[in-house]
C-alpha cells in the first residue's frame, strides 16, 4: 500500500513538471505554425467508427471532393471513419488533405489519405488546433467525441471567445432529434439559452446542400 501511495504521489508531481508544461507549449506553437500554411480551410468532424450507414461516409467523401475542387483545404482529425472519408475526397481531388493527428502509444493514428499532418501527444492541444483551424466546421453523425467538439464550438461562439464561424450539421435524420430537444427543453421550457443561440448552427440533409451553403457563407481568402 505504501508503494502504491508513493507511486501516485510521484505521478502527480510528474504531471505538473516543468518539462510537461514546456511540451504543451511546444505543441501549441508547432500546431499554430502548421495551420498558418493553409487557406480556405474546412474542418470535418464525425464518427471514427463504422457503425453508421455507408452512405454517410460516401456523402462526406463527395462533399470533401467538391470543396477541394473548389479551392478549399480539407482538415480532419486524421483518423478513420468520417475523417478518412473527408481526407479521401480531398486526396482524390488532388487538393490539400490535412490531418491533425493524435499519438497513441507512440504511434500516429493517421489514415492513408492524409497528405500533410501534424501530430500531438495531448488530446486537449489537438482539440484546440481543431477548434481554431478553419473558416467553416462540418459535422457529420458521430458519437460523444463529435458532440463534445460541436458543443465546444457553439459555446466558444456563444461566449464570443471566437468570431462567428459557420457550423453546418449534415444529415437531418441524425441531428434533428437533438436540435428539437435543444429548442424545446433548453430554449422554450427552461430559457437556458437565448433565441439567437439557435441560429449559431445550420442543418442540412445532404452534402450538396452543405456545399451550396458553404459557397454562400464563406468568402475565400
Amino acid at each position: 500500500m505504501k508503494k502504491y501511495i508513493k507511486s501516485l504521489l510521484e505521478g502527480e508531481r510528474d504531471e505538473v513538471s516543468p518539462w510537461r508544461i514546456f511540451r504543451i507549449m511546444s505543441e501549441f506553437v508547432t500546431g499554430f505554425e502548421f495551420l498558418r500554411n493553409f487557406k480556405n480551410t474546412v474542418s470535418f468532424f464525425g464518427s471514427s467508427r463504422q457503425g453508421f450507414d455507408s452512405g454517410v461516409y460516401k456523402e462526406a467523401t463527395r462533399l470533401a471532393h467538391r470543396l477541394s475542387k473548389s479551392g478549399f483545404t480539407i482538415i480532419t482529425g486524421g483518423g478513420p471513419g468520417i475523417m478518412e472519408a473527408a481526407n479521401k475526397g480531398a486526396y482524390e481531388a488532388g487538393g490539400p488533405s490535412v490531418g491533425i493527428n493524435i499519438k497513441v502509444q507512440h504511434e500516429q493514428r493517421a489514415n492513408k489519405y492524409v497528405k500533410e499532418s501534424e501530430s500531438f501527444k495531448y488530446f486537449f492541444t489537438r482539440k484546440v488546433m481543431l477548434s481554431f483551424s478553419s473558416q467553416v466546421y462540418i459535422f457529420f453523425p458521430g458519437g460523444f467525441g463529435t458532440l463534445d467538439e460541436l458543443f465546444e464550438m457553439i459555446t466558444l461562439i456563444q461566449t464570443k471567445k471566437i468570431e462567428p464561424i459557420p457550423i453546418i450539421l449534415v444529415n437531418k435524420e441524425f441531428w434533428q432529434p437533438l436540435l428539437s430537444w435543444i429548442d424545446e427543453y433548453l430554449y422554450k421550457r427552461n430559457h437556458a439559452i437565448q433565441k439567437e443561440n439557435i441560429a449559431l448552427y445550420h442543418l442540412v440533409d445532404t452534402g450538396d446542400e452543405a456545399f451550396r451553403l458553404i459557397t454562400k457563407l464563406v468568402k475565400k481568402k
